[in-house]
């Protein structure tokens, strides 16, 4: 018989969220209990700590958030920050220095905060692979600058994640998004993924979200084998697999469901809590 799972770590976008980024009243129930019967339920996200929805968490009993990827490891609702791994100015800001070539959108999260030039805001609209409630949420909740390697490099700032979005061209493909993948994959000094909607993300190397986990399962005093992860996109893939149970939403790639211990519900059908009643309170 596995370890009783003691720390329970949920994606958010596709995985504890539907896609109108609401919680389901199923999934708020089974994290509930999984609290009440004394685990760590956690998030494991690639938002930065202003796109938490820190009232509703607050509510579930969830103290501990693991942003961007795995930069930023925040206790709730203080905003403290427990862990960070960022990519310092001498890496960050050459890298948006190219990006500032191509006709994208993207934005820098700093300090659990997320910065966005100007100019690029109206890319956002053409967006429409997303879901409008995600398109809605990425337009909203950004701080605006004129130039932002520029202002990084000017203020000194460390950069826990970058978040790039691609707009869909009439041909079926995304803009300029084969050309900075190409450029990101060729640069060793960070790492780069897609965290759904054809979007881009990259980190510091050796920042991952199961690098979160780690450290997070150390300072709650939980062990490895004690642990599991629900995700459904690549920015998931890691974590699924330092965890002693990975889940794979019922929406996931491909990818990510041949990686996975166990498929569960999508996101529209409560799979966070069928998967927290199958492995964590054994009601299923």
């Amino acid at each position: 018989m596995s370890p009783k799972i003691k720390l329970v770590a949920l994606d958010l976008d596709g995985t504890l969220f539907t896609d109108k980024l609401e919680i389901t009243a199923e999934n708020q129930r089974a994290i509930r209990a999984a609290v009440e019967a004394g685990v760590h339920v956690i998030i494991s996200t690639g938002r930065p700590y202003v796109g938490l929805p820190l009232e509703k968490l607050a509510e579930l009993g969830i103290r501990y958030a693991i942003t961007a990827n795995g930069g930023g490891i925040y206790r709730l609702p203080e905003r403290e920050c427990v862990f960070s791994n960022c990519m310092p100015p001498e890496v960050i800001v050459p890298i948006i220095r190219k990006l500032q070539t191509f006709d994208i959108q993207y934005d820098a999260y700093i300090g659990g905060s997320r910065f966005r030039e100007a100019s690029r805001q109206n890319i956002v609209d053409r967006l429409t692979q997303f879901p409008e409630a995600t398109r809605t949420f990425v337009k909203n909740n950004a701080m605006f600058v004129e130039d932002l390697a520029a202002y990084i490099e000017y203020n000194n700032m460390n950069v826990e994640k970058m978040t790039i979005n691609f707009y869909p061209l009439a041909d079926g493909t995304y803009k300029d998004r084969d050309a900075v993948w190409e450029y990101l994959s060729s640069n060793p000094k960070i790492i780069a993924l897609c965290g759904g909607y054809m979007n881009m993300e990259y980190t510091m190397a050796g920042t991952t979200k199961a690098v979160g986990l780690e450290h997070l399962a150390d300072l709650l005093g939980v062990p490895m084998e004690c642990t599991m992860a629900v995700g459904d996109t690549e920015n998931d893939a890691d974590i699924m697999q330092a965890a002693a149970i990975g889940v794979a939403m019922g929406n996931a790639t491909n990818d990510i469901k041949a990686i996975a211990d166990f498929i569960s519900k999508s996101n529209n059908e409560s799979g966070v809590a069928y998967a927290i009643d199958k492995f964590v309170l054994n009601t299923d």
